[in-house]
């Protein structure tokens, strides 16, 4: 029998327009003839999915049901495809724990800890190979005196983001300290992202982005990709724009190299009591060739071009065959 699927996308900050690329992605990758899927828009303003005839019908938030034209769809499980808030901070996995609907991602504990990057790297502390850059976190109370309290515990050159934020939205690499106030305002300005920062020292190396998720046998580890760009760092504009960045999967890591990266992505998986599939990235540093933590994400972007479905062709499988994969564990 068909199980009918919610494709939930949108959201509530500038990852919007990212996150409706990525449903229509997965959209046309999902096997049509085992699930009825209705992709689900999120805005501040309404939830809505709009039919191919182009009228838009409204979710009951009640219990996520949809009604069309007298009849009323219920949801066998989600699929959250909706980067940042409120996909991505546990406030969608907690209105569907209350609703009491699966759905593919992390929970809400998790998604909300994830969210925030210095709460996730004192939790990962410890982890034998890992690697965490120095940090400092800001809090909006600190603002006026923010800049000073990098400049004491913290050396040049620094990244500075928004703690909660994603798509590297409102980061800035900062090489002089006349130029931290103003980083350091633009990522407090980032649209709900929280008012929180984060400013780390710049560690120099080659950067990877790892995918993983459980299977009925246990952790995959995705081949990894290696992300080279041509920007100062990875930002917004690397990401999304074409001929900014060469991504190259599998990336050219030694065997020890890969081996270690893979049991570091599983360390951090089982440490966050992540589900569903996630990305980690890392900084490889140049002169000790050591993995440097950058971030994970728990609602990683899905275009063709994207790094999950790069690293799914890579290990052999195909999109449509990991989305399944994706659905059926949710559902067990």
């Amino acid at each position: 029998m068909k199980r009918t699927i919610a494709l939930v996308t949108g959201g509530y900050t500038g990852e919007s327009e990212v996150s409706l690329k990525s449903a229509e992605f997965v959209y046309q990758q999902l096997d049509k003839s085992a699930y009825d899927i209705y992709t689900i828009v999120i805005t501040v303003d309404s939830w809505f999915h709009v039919a191919d005839n182009g009228v838009k019908y409204v979710v009951n938030r009640d219990d996520f049901s949809l009604p069309i034209d007298g009849r009323v769809v219920r949801f066998d499980a989600a699929f959250i495809m909706l980067h940042g808030s409120p996909g991505e901070d546990g406030r969608l996995q907690g209105y569907f724990d209350m609703v009491g609907l699966p759905y593919t991602s992390c929970d809400a504990l998790t998604s909300a800890l994830t969210m925030n990057k210095a709460y996730t790297k004192a939790v990962l502390a410890g982890i034998p190979d890992l690697y965490l850059a120095n940090s400092v976190q800001l809090f909006d109370s600190q603002r006026a005196e923010a800049a000073e309290l990098v400049r004491q515990a913290l050396s040049l050159p620094y990244f500075v983001k928004p703690n909660a934020g994603g798509s590297s939205i409102g980061m800035t690499k900062v090489k002089t300290a006349d130029e931290l106030p103003a980083a350091i305002e633009k990522a407090f300005s980032a649209e709900n992202t929280g008012k929180q920062v984060i400013v780390e020292e710049f560690v120099e190396g080659r950067e990877f982005s790892v995918g993983v998720y459980r299977r009925a046998a246990g952790l995959f580890v995705l081949p990894a990709t290696e992300v080279i760009t041509t920007r100062e760092f990875f930002d917004f504009e690397a990401k999304y724009m074409p001929g900014q960045t060469e991504e190259i999967t599998p990336a050219a890591l030694t065997t020890e190299q890969r081996n270690r990266v893979e049991l570091l992505v599983k360390a951090i998986y089982t440490r966050l009591n992540c589900k569903g599939m996630v990305r980690v990235d890392f900084f490889l540093e140049r002169h000790t060739d050591n993995f440097y933590f950058i971030e994970i994400n728990t609602v990683p972007g899905q275009t063709a071009q994207s790094f999950i479905p790069q690293q799914v062709r890579a290990a052999g499988m195909t999109e449509t065959a990991f989305y399944g994969e994706l659905i059926e564990s949710a559902l067990t």
